[in-house]
């Protein structure tokens, strides 16, 4: 933890956020948020849909202007420094942002028109998996390859900051993880990157920090490991027995806190590298017949529980 610490001050701020706050008539969208983001990692804002997560990137990326706060994009800000900004940062636009008929390649030669300076995007095709539709219209594409395109897009100006926003909402769990691996590669190529998701999973497996957000506020900001390590939640041992058993051969181990039978399964709390092991053991002494054994270890959706008492909500 030290040394996370002692490494973050080294590195260089890109985004700085304070206080940022953003109302809708009489709903407050985002409530005094702040944050900041640091050169070569991967910042996730995490949280259930209608939390906070896209107007504070909108409000960061330039797109709407902030009731109040400060934010500072790799120095500028966002709504009065624009022209200077957008050139340096790429943003993952939506679905909507284009036309049904437009072919993959005639939008990335537009958009690299928009720049002074772009990289080569037939590249971008062939590092994107894009080649083979560089003609195909794009309400052609599957939502992957869309999604490819946007993020295709969003690196034709070579940023320094990519800002990517739910990007693999809408999509199968193989296409999902192909835009996993495509973000850590934007960020081996040099590249920062804030991104958004109501994917708890995603944010573990991928960011380096994860700020939650919920009904407007940030309520926990470090790396997913620490938070979860700041849970001090139990791992459990999940498994299907065909009969009943004494539950005492179990709750005598010194790594379990707590047996919950359910039906004919049962759920077994506790700590320690030797919990599963000493179950097993303790079951087969006793001639118990079980199956399915499985073991689940706290989450960050175990975090948001805690946070909030409630869990996450698509």
């Amino acid at each position: 933890m030290d040394q996370e610490n002692e490494s973050r001050k080294e590195a260089k701020v890109v985004v700085q956020v304070e206080g940022l706050r953003k109302v809708y008539n009489s709903v407050t969208a985002v409530d005094d948020v702040s944050f900041d983001v640091y050169e070569g990692e991967i910042f996730g804002m995490v949280g259930p849909n209608g939390a906070g997560k896209t107007t504070t990137i909108e409000c960061i990326e330039g797109l709407r202007r902030p009731d109040s706060g400060d934010i500072q994009v790799l120095g500028l800000d966002p709504r009065r420094d624009g022209y200077a900004l957008r050139p340096r940062i790429g943003v993952q636009f939506q679905e909507k942002a284009l036309q049904e008929r437009i072919k993959v390649w005639e939008a990335l030669d537009l958009f690299s028109s928009f720049y002074p300076r772009s990289i080569d995007w037939e590249v971008l095709l062939e590092q994107l998996g894009l080649v083979d539709k560089r003609n195909a219209p794009f309400d052609k594409l599957s939502g992957g390859q869309k999604q490819r395109l946007f993020v295709a897009l969003a690196l034709v100006n070579d940023p320094e900051f990519v800002f990517l926003d739910e990007l693999t909402t809408g999509l199968d769990p193989h296409a999902r993880r192909a835009m996993l691996d495509l973000v850590r590669e934007i960020r081996d190529r040099g590249k920062s990157v804030f991104l958004t998701t109501h994917f708890m999973e995603e944010a573990e497996r991928l960011c380096d920090r994860v700020a939650i957000i919920d009904h407007g506020r940030i309520v926990a900001l470090d790396s997913p490991e620490n938070l979860i390590r700041s849970l001090g939640a139990e791992n459990r041992v999940v498994f299907t027995v065909g009969g009943s058993f004494e539950l005492e051969c179990l709750t005598t181990l010194p790594e379990v806190t707590r047996v919950e039978p359910i039906g004919e399964r049962v759920v077994v709390y506790g700590h320690g590298d030797r919990l599963v092991g000493n179950v097993v053991n303790a079951l087969t002494a006793k001639g118990v017949q079980f199956r399915d054994l499985r073991t689940e270890q706290p989450n960050l959706e175990d975090v948001f529980l805690a946070l909030t008492g409630r869990e996450m909500r698509e």
